[in-house]
């Protein structure tokens, strides 16, 4: 037996991402999370391996006891993570290894707590839907990779349901990915209808507690099926057969936080390293999905057709928010009974306020962006948190002239109950809701009701189902487009074409689009519910770009330094460019460049456009772990993010 085992201590801190080697005790294997002495500290870290002697000059320390386990595909997932993103080995194995032990909780589960009302099993599929679920079956003895592509309502999640069913009359698990934690109380009620307590729950928002009781649960065999946000990717379920990625267009899949991980990409790999199936599902895919999966399509809905589309044209309307048209559509439900969903991807009363006398707006004082109204009279960082009473006198001339730029999701809730009191309205974004069982509540409440507006940001637009939907609008279609995102227009399509997608599931429906630019591609061709004529669209726009530029390249490198003194994070990114470019012959640098202050702290980024990421990625992981002591030094702070806005 191997007499040693190599272990990374599960700690944040660059300078300890390296494996240090103990003697194994009795038990100790490949995945065990041990605990361990390190710095004459008592440490938690996972074992990697084992091997038959120690490194030269090594006097290991002994295992002092066997805390748990992590299987061993998590452990191998969680390094090639490190490698991937960046990160450190340390942060990565964190996503995958328990939480400290603690007593069993109360016998009832959250996946019953949070769990809205499912479905009947349908008695029979549509023929596309049988084509579809017989190639993912075939799949899952070798494993394989597929987009599942079809209008809204066209029945994937039924398909999502059968190949789990059919993993599990094979012995082997299942995971299904939903992009929000908003969207669990619904796919949990679906798949807790057909498996009953074999569905265990998974996502940020649960306590500690329950987190560890449905771990348990998995690792015990009682539950097979893990429903959950995109931290749900890492459940320690045995055998995974297959990996469902619901509406994985969603951009709520990337983490955001070290290791900043894309939760698709990640399902991928765990579906390679298992001999899984991974199925992508949605109405309005990725270009990349598009263009580089084997394509499942399942056509239009399966209870009819999809609901007509209007385009208002605000610059010919009054009433903002609420134009004419909307207003009148609004009008016939609180008549005549009825439901609504308003999408306004913006929160607060207004997004900013703008003197008419000196054009200045109150900004945060710790970040670079204007602060927002919100309905309690203060004006807050959406960022930092930072809030304070809104002024009445301009804070720069004194003027009284302030005007409210925009609209935001309490400014329309109040001219609903100012124009409209008979409809009840149900907000959701944010500010209104911040815990799963709130949501859940919410939402159950909106699908009994029977006049009433569920209103919100993007949140309302992601995959929820419910009858009686007879109108969907989005309010300012416009929101997005600004922004300095390449894919802007891809991300306005796909809210737009989405949250019609709400509309008219079981009766007649309808849909109002709000804009200033109703000649836009994205607005025009989401009106028509002409997804390949936009997906083609995109991808022959990439493919001139890199004629143009004639480049190959796909991927970004961003490595992003932030301090309180304003000059050193560029001055340390210049340091490191040079190592980087070496670190991939292919590579084109953009930078260093000063982004936005944030939090009272200067930041500076360096973008590098490469074909292979990965040796980037690790390169720059492993000079930032080892510089990590002149950055404690300096109060500096880095991070890695491969792809921050998906693939170029």
């Amino acid at each position: 037996m191997p007499r040693f085992a190599s272990v990374y201590p599960l700690v944040a801190t660059r300078s300890l991402a390296r494996p240090f080697t103990y003697e194994a005790t009795n038990g100790v294997q490949k995945g065990s999370v041990v605990a361990v002495r390190l710095a004459g500290a008592r440490r938690r870290g996972v074992v990697v391996s084992l091997e038959d002697e120690a490194p030269e000059g090594v006097d290991p320390a002994p295992v002092e006891r066997v805390v748990d386990t992590v299987p061993a595909p998590l452990v191998d997932l969680a390094l090639w993570i490190a490698d991937y993103y960046g990160s450190t080995p340390g942060r990565a194995l964190g996503l995958v290894a328990p939480l400290r032990r603690q007593p069993r909780g109360a016998a009832h589960s959250p996946v019953e707590r949070e769990a809205l009302p499912g479905e009947a099993r349908p008695r029979t599929l549509t023929g596309s839907q049988e084509a579809a679920l017989e190639r993912i079956v075939a799949a899952l003895d070798d494993g394989g990779r597929f987009l599942l592509y079809g209008a809204t309502g066209s029945g994937k999640t039924e398909v999502y349901l059968q190949a789990c069913e059919a993993a599990l009359e094979r012995g082997r698990g299942a995971i299904v990915l939903v992009p929000e934690i908003a969207l669990t109380p619904q796919t949990l009620g679906r798949f807790r209808a057909r498996f009953g307590d074999r569905v265990a729950l998974s996502h940020s928002a649960l306590t500690e507690r329950e987190r560890r009781d449905e771990r348990d649960r998995i690792r015990a065999g009682e539950a097979s099926v893990v429903v959950g946000a995109r931290s749900a990717v890492f459940a320690p379920v045995e055998r995974v057969g297959v990996i469902c990625i619901d509406e994985e267009h969603d951009p709520s899949y990337k983490q955001e936080s070290d290791p900043r991980y894309d939760a698709r990409t990640v399902a991928a790999r765990r579906a390679s390293l298992e001999g899984a199936v991974a199925v992508y599902g949605s109405a309005t895919p990725r270009p990349e999905s598009w263009q580089g999966l084997e394509r499942l399509e399942l056509g239009g809905r399966v209870s009819g057709r999809l609901p007509p589309v209007r385009v208002i044209d605000l610059r010919r309307e009054a009433g903002y928010p609420l134009s004419a048209p909307l207003l009148a559509a609004l009008g016939e439900l609180a008549d005549g009974g009825g439901k609504a969903i308003l999408l306004l991807n913006r929160r607060g009363v207004a997004p900013a306020l703008h003197c008419r006398a000196c054009g200045a707006t109150p900004r945060c004082e710790r970040c670079d962006v204007a602060l927002t109204l919100h309905a309690d009279g203060f004006l807050r960082c959406h960022h930092c948190g930072f809030s304070e009473p809104a002024p009445t006198l301009c804070p720069a001339c004194g003027s009284p002239e302030l005007a409210r730029l925009g609209a935001g999701t309490e400014r329309l809730e109040r001219e609903l109950a100012a124009k409209l009191p008979e409809l009840a309205r149900f907000r959701l974004d944010a500010d209104a809701v911040s815990h799963p069982e709130e949501l859940a509540a919410r939402l159950a409440a909106f699908a009994a009701a029977d006049r009433a507006v569920l209103l919100g940001t993007q949140m309302v637009a992601k995959g929820h189902h419910f009858g009686g939907v007879a109108l969907a609008a989005v309010v300012d279609a416009d929101t997005g487009m600004a922004l300095p995102d390449f894919r802007a227009e891809e991300r306005t399509f796909q809210l737009v074409l989405q949250l019609g997608g709400r509309s008219g599931r079981d009766a007649p429906g309808r849909v109002i689009v709000q804009t200033y630019q109703p000649d836009s591609r994205p607005v025009a061709l989401a009106a028509r519910n002409a997804v390949e004529e936009f997906l083609a669209g995109e991808l022959e726009r990439r493919l001139h770009r890199r004629r143009r530029q004639d480049r190959r390249r796909r991927h970004l490198v961003r490595v992003v330094v932030a301090g309180v003194p304003a000059d050193e994070p560029a001055a340390l990114l210049a340091e490191l460019a040079p190592r980087l470019t070496a670190a991939a012959g292919d590579a084109e640098l953009l930078g260093p460049a000063r982004l936005l202050r944030l939090r009272g702290r200067h930041r500076g980024q360096l973008l590098i456009k490469t074909a292979n990421p990965r040796p980037v990625a690790a390169e720059a992981g492993r000079l930032l772990s080892a510089a990590a002591p002149a950055l404690r030094r300096d109060g500096l702070t880095a991070s890695v993010d491969v792809d921050p806005q998906g693939l170029v």
